[in-house]
Order: structure tokens, then C-alpha cells, then sequence
């Protein structure tokens, strides 16, 4: 092992102005069962993909009832959503939940108009980009997705989807000062967790005056062992719902943007072969990794690649590391929209595979597709700005100008 370089996993600066993917090189080469010390203790980081996979797939071993991010939740002995909310929840507890969770968002009707709405939403957002010659992607028209899927799976109007955005961003960017204002990142992060229920116990009572086919209704109506859900639970996947269907898929878009300014041949081939889309979209999600990591607590002592680690202790899982991992793909850091076969682990494996990732590349697939039909191309028309989070890789700020 050679020595150490400087690498703090839990240091918002590597994401938004350093460069994770060469720490992240340095890891899985040197010390790639990572103990990161913090001033709370520490944690253990897992960059390899098959420690990672491995860690995915066994839940009775990297159990998920702690909570998925690091210092992200209330915590008293255990994080207060544990057994309630779908990520933060074990098996059988999570199986139960994820059905009712599952019918509720993501029947064919939920799905047939949340594809609708996106649609509208898009066309509309690019119509604008279009008619102003640029503007700012993460801003003005990345966000117009998830504001469609939140339209239409909560049954809310835009302006209300828009303001649960809004809530659902600034609990992600909880550490970035454009979302925390004057406040500390911990005020940031109770506080907008406080706005997000507040939010949707208004939209519970609501529902339950007037009852619809939308996720909060069907929640309502659901059953677990014979028994309907109680209102914590509800609230915590609504909330689940809301941080998921939103944030990755906005990052997710811009750095797509953003991938192909820096790499205009990979663009103009997918112009001139728009049957090559699928490909580059996965491997887009491989690229961006937007969902940095998840958090894991080990139920029982373990040893991997001869590093002990003690039952109780927490684990981070490094998907965007695992995406780059040399043993698995080929030229890991070339970016190249034929790539296949493409197992990123963007979406994690096994039982808490990312329940909206059918969504999430739905969207994909709309935003890329009406760029090619529009034909339009970008260059920077400003300064990148990444936001300060390690747990979404996202984008502020992203300018651009259309080009012909």
C-alpha cells in the first residue's frame, strides 16, 4: 500500500470543486476497504464493485434500519423511520412495504399518466430553452421532469410539485450554502424535513376529504398484514417518493448536458444514430452516478480483503466508485455510448434495486430523445456549479447556449 493521499468521503469540497473519481482511483488501487475517520467517528467506504455488490446483496449482514445517509436523519438508538420507510428498511419488513409502495406509484395507470405529464412538462421547459436562445439546464429545465412525476403520482398541480421540489432539494443540498442560506447545515436538515411533513400531512387530510387515484390515496387505502398503514409510515414513502423521483434524475439530466459539451463526438454520433440511444443512456447513469453512495450497519463482525470490521460499524457503498472499477469495465474512464454489456450499479442490486429506476429511465429516455428530435446542441455559456453534497454528485448551475 503506498501512502495515503488526503481523502475525506464526507467532505462536500471533493464533490463540488476537487475531483472524486481520482480519489476514488486511488481507493480501489490502494485501500479499497476504506476506514474514513470524521469528527463523529467514522465509517467504513467500500469502492470495489464486487464488495459493493456483494454488500447489496446481503441485508442481513449490511442492514439498512440505520438509515441510508450519513448524518442525514433524526437519530435517537436507531433512525427514526427504520421499519417504516422503504430504504431504511430490512427484509421481510421492506418486502411488505415495497408491494404497497409499489401499487400504489407505479401501477400502469400511475405510470400512463406519469409518462403524460413528463412529456408535457419537457417540451414545455425546452420550448422556453429554445425561444431564449440557452438558459440554465439545472435550473430551468432538468427539474421539469420530476416536477411531472410529482404532478402526476401525487396528483398535485404544477406549482405545488414545483414547491415540494423545492422542499425535497434543499433537504438533499442540506450542506450547500445556496440552500441553507444563513442556517447551519443541521437547522437546514431538520427543518426541511419538518417542511417536507408538514407538506404532506396537509396532502394526507386532503386525501382523506377527497380520495383520487394517486400514491397518497392509494397509501391510504393500503394494508400490511391485514392492518392499513399508519400515518408515519405513509408519510416516511411519500417522503422516500419524493427525494428519490426527484433529485437523481435532475443531476442526472445536467451532467448529460454537461457530458456531451465535453464530449461532442459522442454527441454527434448519437445525432446521426438515434437508434444507439439506450446504450448511451445507461451508460450515462454509469457516468453521472448521481446517487454517490448509500450507508449500510453491519449486524454481525466481517472481514473483507483482510480489513475487520466490527459488527454495529457503518458501511458505505460507493456506486459511483463501483461504476468506474477497472475489473469490471473496460476502459472504465472513457465515456462511450455503445458500451455493452453495462451492469452499473447506479441503481443498486438485489432487493433494494432503486424501486423507481423504471422512472428514472423513462425520463432519460424522453429528455435525450427530445434533444435528438430538436437537434439541438450546447456549448458553456458561464461558470459549472456543482452542488456541496457528497451523497447526490449534482448540479447547481449549469449555463448554456444553444449552437447551430
Amino acid at each position: 500500500m503506498t501512502e495515503a493521499p488526503h481523502i475525506d468521503l464526507s467532505a462536500t469540497e471533493l464533490f463540488a470543486d476537487g475531483s472524486p473519481y481520482e480519489a476514488f482511483h486511488w481507493l480501489r488501487h490502494n485501500d479499497p476497504v476504506y476506514w474514513n475517520p470524521t469528527e463523529s467517528g467514522g465509517f467504513w467506504a467500500l469502492t470495489k464493485y464486487d464488495d459493493i455488490a456483494t454488500a447489496y446483496l446481503h441485508p442481513d449482514t449490511y442492514s439498512s434500519s440505520q438509515g441510508t445517509m450519513l448524518g442525514g436523519s433524526f437519530r435517537s438508538s436507531s433512525d427514526t423511520s427504520s421499519g417504516q420507510m422503504l430504504i431504511s428498511t430490512d427484509p421481510p419488513r421492506h418486502t411488505q412495504l415495497r408491494q404497497q409502495v409499489h401499487q400504489a406509484g407505479f401501477n400502469p395507470a400511475a405510470m400512463a399518466r406519469t409518462k403524460e405529464c413528463v412529456r408535457a412538462c419537457l417540451e414545455a421547459a425546452l420550448d422556453r430553452l429554445v425561444e431564449n436562445g440557452g438558459g440554465d439546464i439545472a435550473t430551468e429545465v432538468s427539474p421539469a421532469m420530476p416536477t411531472g412525476v410529482l404532478a402526476a403520482t401525487m396528483g398535485l398541480p404544477p406549482e405545488r410539485a414545483a414547491q415540494l421540489q423545492r422542499l425535497t432539494r434543499t433537504m438533499i443540498g442540506f450542506r450547500d450554502a445556496e440552500y441553507r442560506g444563513e442556517n447551519s447545515s443541521d437547522v437546514t436538515l431538520i427543518k426541511s424535513q419538518l417542511d417536507i411533513f408538514e407538506f404532506f400531512a396537509e396532502l394526507l387530510d386532503e386525501r382523506r376529504e377527497d380520495p383520487g387515484d394517486d400514491v397518497v390515496s392509494r397509501l391510504l387505502r393500503a394494508e400490511i398484514n391485514g392492518r392499513p398503514m399508519h400515518e408515519s409510515e405513509i408519510l416516511y414513502n411519500c417522503l422516500n417518493l419524493a427525494v428519490g423521483g426527484n433529485e437523481t434524475t435532475v443531476h442526472t439530466a445536467s451532467f448529460s448536458v454537461l457530458t456531451f459539451i465535453e464530449h461532442p463526438d459522442q454527441y454527434e454520433r448519437l445525432l446521426k444514430q438515434p437508434e444507439l440511444l439506450g446504450s448511451a443512456m445507461e451508460e450515462l447513469f454509469r457516468w453521472t452516478a448521481t446517487n454517490t453512495y448509500v450507508q449500510r450497519t453491519l449486524t454481525r463482525p466481517v472481514t473483507i480483503r483482510g480489513r475487520h470490521i466490527k459488527a454495529g460499524d457503518a458501511v458505505t457503498l460507493w456506486n459511483s466508485s463501483a461504476n468506474r472499477d477497472e475489473d469490471v469495465f473496460d476502459d472504465p474512464d472513457h465515456f462511450d455510448i455503445t458500451r455493452t454489456p453495462n451492469k452499473h450499479l447506479t441503481f443498486g442490486v438485489g432487493r433494494h434495486h432503486c424501486i423507481g429506476a423504471s422512472i428514472a429511465r423513462f425520463e432519460m429516455e424522453a429528455f435525450l430523445g427530445a434533444l435528438l428530435a430538436r437537434g439541438l446542441r450546447f456549448e458553456l455559456n458561464g461558470p459549472v456549479e456543482k452542488l456541496h453534497s457528497n451523497f447526490a454528485y449534482g448540479i447547481r448551475h449549469l449555463p448554456v447556449a444553444l449552437v447551430s
